[in-house]
């Protein structure tokens, strides 16, 4: 028999364990693709093109096209993005290197936007010898 200290110490790391097994489970609400199906996505003109790195970044190169230019990592992030977007349903969206744009991904999804990210962004972009645009 399992001793009294030993089956607290079970069901405390049952307790501890089960949010990640739940969060492991949730779909994430916007979709991640490479860069092969990105470039099919923004040949849709239905979406909206949107770089979330910050003005530096996208004024060293960004992919042409693209309609917006908002910082995620700025504390207006969401309002400004909601009030350029507001009209617009469908967001195709990046960063640097797929970390940020996941970030806002899930920001935008859940104010009821359909978003697709680069997974690989703007790095993944040019590895895979797409073309670029620097604003001067």
């Amino acid at each position: 028999m399992l001793g009294r200290k030993m089956k607290k110490l079970i069901l405390l790391l049952h307790i501890c364990l089960l949010p990640m097994c739940v969060s492991c489970q949730t779909e994430q609400a916007f979709k991640s693709v490479d860069v092969a199906e990105f470039e099919k996505v923004i040949a849709d003109t239905s979406y909206v093109l949107l770089d979330v790195r910050t003005a530096t970044e996208y004024a060293e190169g960004h992919i042409p096209g693209t309609h917006f230019n908002i910082d995620v990592l700025q504390e207006s992030f969401e309002s400004e993005a909601l009030r350029v977007l507001r009209k617009k349903k469908k967001v195709a969206l990046y960063c640097r290197s797929g970390n940020r744009s996941k970030n806002a991904a899930r920001i935008l999804s859940e104010k009821g936007l359909q978003v697709v990210e680069l997974s690989t962004g703007f790095r993944g972009w040019k590895a895979a010898g797409k073309p670029t645009k620097v604003t001067p």
